[in-house]
């Protein structure tokens, strides 16, 4: 059964992770939920990140697990942007993957 992640960016334009090659890039809530969804859905994310790596090869598969059926929706709160994920992804790869995304500019506030 998926789970859903609701996710809260405080402030959007630091929602950055250390490689921005690997990082957000948007600015808008419908942005931030296209890009999420991407990342969960298909490896490219974890492609060019474990590329990244000092040995690729020695990467363990579970990082690389997506789920075509991930959605993610966004909505500006105030100052912030909200993110709901419904996804099947394990808990674990699914930060590591805000990680990449947004740094720690991020909070989990629920998971269903």
């Amino acid at each position: 059964m998926p789970a859903q992640y609701h996710i809260s960016l405080p402030e959007p334009s630091k929602a950055r992770g250390n490689d921005p090659a690997l990082s957000f890039h948007s600015q808008g809530a419908a942005g931030f939920a296209e890009e999420l969804q991407n990342a969960l859905r298909n490896g490219s994310l974890f492609e060019r990140w474990r590329d990244k790596q000092p040995d690729p090869d020695a990467v363990e598969p579970q990082w690389g697990a997506t789920d075509p059926e991930a959605t993610v929706t966004g909505e500006q709160k105030d100052l912030r942007i909200n993110l709901v994920a419904t996804t099947r992804i394990d808990s674990d790869v699914f930060k590591q993957r805000l990680r990449l995304l947004a740094g720690h500019h991020w909070e989990l506030r629920d998971v269903r």
